[in-house]
């Protein structure tokens, strides 16, 4: 269930649609259960046990804490978990709260049950996260009103909710706040086989046939990521229909991949770039974050990210106390074997 009307007349709160509302392309392939979500299997198994439980008791869940890199289904699976519970969800952002009364005006119009999820809940100011605190734990708020000797603390009930936080850096919510979670989940990136079986899912919703090699070397060069793979699926469905494909074969998907500048593995045109720019200029590596930050003109956050994350995964890039090194992986996928020979006999 979504609450249309809170969710009008409140700014912070963006609605989400529902199964009806075929709109918003990101909608119409998300999963509404848990069954329809794939991968993240320990993660789901949990939450089944942790739901089932809480309709027993016929309270609301715990407060849920989600982290891990962007694209992998954080959003989703709130929204999967409001439909299981048949609760309303409000959805909303870390940087939208500006000050306390923000965040307290949303909580006081929240109902019993409800489930506010706040995305990038690592971007709330320390004064809005100590809102939270109360609300969490004793499902009220401590507020200040007036200024001077006639300011006085009044504390307001907010119905029992389910509070989900998304983020991509827990290490920068505050320990406090990160405590009041009753479970944490990690998500890790998927595998290929669970990344086929997305795109063929997806394939299906949109109403186009597409070949299983086809959808394998699609999951493989989606970076381990949903939201990557169903990008590059709209793109490939693009090319066939233009080209009149009735099936999407593997030349539709090696020709959209050559378009957008994809590669066997994945690497786009600035993960390239990011590799070849620490082999030429630094060696191989090791080089710091702000360097690489400075070289590319991009903040420090987006590399260490966007970028670094799936790098990583693949072992074409490794962290070292002096700073980013390129492994010998890298160089052999970029075709600079020579290179790598060169500079470990200098080393």
């Amino acid at each position: 269930m979504i609450d249309r009307e809170t969710s009008k007349k409140d700014p912070l709160v963006t609605a989400r649609k529902t199964p009806d509302d075929t709109v918003q392309f990101e909608n119409v392939l998300r999963p509404k259960t848990i069954a329809e979500y794939i991968g993240q299997d320990e993660i789901k198994g949990h939450l089944s046990v942790v739901m089932q439980a809480a309709k027993k008791r016929k309270e609301p869940l715990e407060h849920i804490l989600l982290h891990g890199p962007p694209g992998l289904g954080k959003t989703t699976l709130a929204q999967v978990i409001a439909h299981e519970m048949n609760a309303s969800i409000k959805v909303t952002a870390g940087p939208a709260f500006e000050r306390q009364g923000d965040i307290a005006a949303l909580l006081t119009n929240l109902s019993e049950g409800d489930i506010l999820f706040i995305d990038e809940i690592h971007r709330l100011r320390p004064a809005v996260q100590e809102v939270l605190y109360t609300a969490m734990e004793d499902y009220a708020i401590d507020m200040i009103l007036g200024k001077g000797p006639s300011a006085r603390s009044v504390r307001l009930s907010v119905p029992r909710f389910t509070l989900i936080g998304a983020t991509t850096k827990v290490s920068m919510l505050s320990g406090p706040l990160r405590d009041r979670f009753g479970s944490i989940f990690q998500f890790h990136f998927y595998t290929v086989a669970d990344i086929e079986r997305i795109v063929e899912r997806s394939a299906k919703i949109l109403g186009c046939k597409i070949d299983s090699s086809a959808a394998h070397i699609l999951a493989k060069t989606s970076r381990q990521t949903p939201r990557v793979a169903n990008r590059i699926l709209r793109r490939v469905r693009d090319y066939s229909e233009v080209h009149d494909y009735s099936l999407i074969v593997d030349e539709a998907v090696r020709k959209t991949l050559d378009m957008l500048g994809v590669d066997a593995c994945g690497l786009d045109a600035m993960d390239r770039k990011i590799l070849t720019s620490i082999i030429k200029k630094w060696n191989g590596g090791p080089v710091g974050l702000n360097t690489l930050s400075s070289a590319f003109s991009e903040e420090e956050a987006t590399i260490e990210d966007i970028y670094e994350p799936y790098l990583m995964q693949i072992g074409f890039l490794e962290r070292t106390a002096r700073g980013r090194r390129v492994t010998r992986h890298a160089y052999e996928h970029l075709g600079m074997e020579d290179r790598y020979r060169e500079q470990a006999h200098l080393m």
